[in-house]
């Protein structure tokens, strides 16, 4: 693992958590913090040794409870359009990963942190975590990816409220509309994203990619999804992990997969 100054990077168990580390500033995303998630990425992609990931905050408090405003404050017309694009290229790694990832949120997902959070796979919440889009209270959007993740998971209409009003939910709130998908005890955080992790790992490589690339076809309005699910569906049969997976089943034995 390569270090960083402010992110923490723990790999067991083919299970990388990938923590925020800037508790005192709430987790807030400086502009090196994301180049920093842009690097932990790359490893993802790189490592065949990291077959899932964990996203989360340092402290009890924050997941990420939003950007440096000390640095948004300092854009240009022309250096926040730049700001906002490489936000979004590199939050596009994460969930363009064919590796599983979720977010575990762990307190305040605000602003940035809702972005990075809903570019996840996934989302486990305590029940103290809070999600939210505040930006125009600054006179702002969302520029990581807000504006069009946001509606795609909970509809059209709430999201204009939350990113109109700048209001926060409740874990609970986020569970019902569909942002979160388990709300847990603080405890049980970082075991519940290990277990959903563990099954998913048992599972053939190469389908839970194929996964992660179709359902992502559905909202890219440039590619038909049907024709990527018929291509990505070609690809599984023509793998070896289909041939392990069949012959276990006829066999009535626990599939080896390989990842081929």
């Amino acid at each position: 693992m390569d270090t960083y100054e402010n992110l923490l990077l723990n790999l067991q168990e083919g299970i990388l958590t990938i923590t925020i580390n800037r508790a005192d500033k709430m987790n807030a995303l400086n502009i090196d913090t994301v180049r920093e998630i842009k690097a932990a990425m790359q490893q993802v992609y790189d490592d065949a040794a990291i077959r899932g990931v964990i996203i989360t905050g340092a402290g009890a408090k924050a997941f990420v409870a939003g950007a440096d405003i000390a640095e948004i404050a300092e854009l240009s017309e022309v250096n926040a359009r730049n700001f906002a694009e490489r936000g979004q290229e590199i939050f596009s790694m994460i969930e363009q990963c064919n590796k599983p990832v979720i977010a575990a949120v762990n307190g305040f997902a605000l602003g940035g942190g809702c972005e990075l959070a809903m570019a996840c796979h996934m989302r486990v919440a305590t029940t103290s975590a809070k999600f939210g889009q505040p930006e125009v209270n600054l006179g702002l959007i969302p520029g990581y990816g807000g504006t069009q993740r946001l509606p795609l998971l909970i509809g059209r209409g709430k999201a204009m409220e939350m990113m109109m009003t700048g209001d926060m939910i409740t874990a609970d709130e986020a569970k019902a509309l569909g942002l979160v998908n388990h709300v847990v005890a603080p405890e049980e955080l970082f075991t519940t994203c290990e277990a959903i992790l563990q099954k998913i790992m048992g599972k053939a490589p190469l389908a839970i990619g194929l996964v992660i690339e179709c359902i992502n076809a559905v909202f890219d309005k440039e590619e038909n999804g049907f024709q990527t699910e018929a291509n990505s569906f070609a690809r599984c049969c023509a793998s070896e992990d289909f041939i392990e997976g069949t012959n276990a089943f006829l066999e009535k034995r626990k599939p080896a997969f390989k990842g081929l």
